[in-house]
């Protein structure tokens, strides 16, 4: 999977333009995916210096991204052919509706299917037929 993920208020405290406390669980589970396969993308706000010190911040807490505020790392931004909005399967982030500010990274832990889980467990389920599951088959 591609997961864009945002920085302020979503891997760290909202403490803009500085650096915020670690949120718990973030970069742990960052990591997990990560040695799963999937592609993370930094999708965040901050620009210049202040994305920098981000990205090195990330990396100092063992993640590195695939991609940082763009579609994959060799994109070049032209905005009169391009959409700004990153191409992902996930989007992680402190201002979606379901969250409303406040992350829980256990949460997304259990809805990504991260951690102790093995293959089998990402396996669908096959559906029963409606005798099969009146008998037990």
């Amino acid at each position: 999977m591609k997961i864009a993920v945002d920085f302020d208020g979503t891997l760290v405290e909202h403490k803009y333009p500085e650096i915020g406390a670690k949120k718990l669980f973030a970069f742990e589970t960052l990591r997990e995916l990560q040695k799963r396969g999937d592609f993370l993308i930094l999708w965040t706000y901050r620009s210049g210096k202040l994305l920098d010190e981000a990205v090195e911040f990330c990396r100092k807490n063992g993640v590195e991204f695939y991609a940082v505020n763009k579609n994959y790392p060799e994109e070049e931004f032209d905005e009169t052919q391009m959409s700004r909005k990153i191409d992902a399967d996930v989007y992680i982030d402190d201002r979606n509706v379901e969250f409303l500010g406040e992350i829980d990274w256990s949460e997304i832990c259990k809805k990504l299917k991260v951690g102790t889980m093995n293959e089998a467990d990402y396996a669908t389920p096959k559906k029963k037929s409606f005798l099969g599951s009146l008998f037990g088959k």
